[in-house]
C-alpha cells in the first residue's frame, strides 16, 4: 500500500507558515523500502522551511551504518515491513546507539500488536502511510515539542485497549523473577539484554519467557506485553 502524492501546492503552503525558525534546521532520516513513497516523503520534507532529510535508505542496516559515520538526526522517520532487519528492531537498535533520536513510525501496519511493538520498542509516535502529507509534517513540529504524534484511526485502539485495562487482575501466579522479565519485555528490552541486566543466563531467561508464555496463555512476545498491558500485572 503506497499512499497517495500530495497534493499540488501544499509544499508552497507550507513554505508560508514554516513549523520551525528559518535559521534551525532539523535533521530528518527515512527507512523505506518503498521507493516511490521514500520519495515522496523526503522531497516532502525538503521542500519544507526548516527541514532536511539528510539519509533516505532502504533499510535498517543502512541507517545503522550510518548512525556510526555520521551525526544522529533528530527525527526518524521509520516503516515497519523492512527486508532484512524489521522497523520495530531496528528501533531498539537505534535507540542504543543513540537514544536521543525521536522515532515515528510510519507504516500501513494498524494491528495492535504492531502498535504495541512499536512504542514498547521506543517510538514516540505512529502514523499510518495514509495520513495526509500535512499530518506526517505537523507530527515531525509535535514530537520536537514533546508529543506524542499519532493518527487518528491509532489512537482509536488505543483508547479501547485502555479502556480494557480497566478488567481485574488474572490470578496467573506469576513469580517475582518472571515478573522482573516481564516487566523488561514491556520496556522493549530483548532477550540478550534482559539476561545481561539481571545476571544471568539467555537460558535462564529463555525458560522464565516460557513459563510465563504457558501461565499467560499466550504465544508470542507481543501477546505478552499486550496481555500485561491490558490487565496491569505489573
Amino acid at each position: 500500500m503506497i499512499a497517495g502524492d500530495r497534493p499540488f501546492g501544499y509544499i508552497e503552503l507550507m513554505s508560508e507558515n514554516p513549523p520551525y525558525p528559518a535559521d534551525h534546521t532539523v535533521y530528518v532520516w527515512l527507512v523505506e523500502d518503498n521507493e516511490r513513497f521514500r520519495n515522496n516523503i523526503r522531497d516532502l520534507v525538503n521542500e519544507t522551511a526548516g527541514l532536511a532529510c539528510s539519509l533516505a535508505v532502504s533499510s535498517c542496516e543502512e541507517a545503522l551504518a550510518g548512525l556510526s559515520s555520521e551525526a544522529a538526526p533528530d527525527i526518524l522517520l521509520m516503516d515497519i515491513g523492512l527486508p532484512g532487519l524489521d522497523g520495530i528492531e531496528g528501533i531498539r537498535q537505534v535507540k542504543s546507539i543513540a537514544p536521543s533520536i525521536q522515532v515515528i513510525m510510519l507504516t500501513v501496519f494498524d494491528d495492535s500488536d504492531k502498535i504495541f511493538q512499536a512504542i514498547c520498542a521506543g517510538a514516540s509516535g505512529y502514523l499510518l502511510k495514509s495520513a495526509p502529507p500535512d499530518e506526517i509534517i505537523r507530527s515531525l513540529t509535535d514530537i520536537l515539542e514533546g508529543g506524542a504524534p499519532i493518527n487518528a484511526q491509532i489512537a482509536r485502539k488505543l483508547l479501547d485497549m485502555f479502556a480494557a485495562m480497566g478488567a481485574p487482575k488474572g490470578n496467573y501466579e506469576i513469580t517475582n523473577a518472571e515478573k522482573e522479565i516481564l516487566h523488561r519485555l514491556v520496556e522493549g528490552n530483548p532477550k540478550k539484554q534482559i539476561a545481561h541486566d539481571l545476571g544471568v543466563s539467555f537460558h535462564t531467561v529463555d525458560t522464565h519467557l516460557r513459563n510465563i508464555y504457558t501461565k499467560l496463555h499466550v504465544h508470542s512476545r507481543s501477546e505478552a506485553v499486550a496481555k500485561a498491558l491490558k490487565e496491569r500485572l505489573l
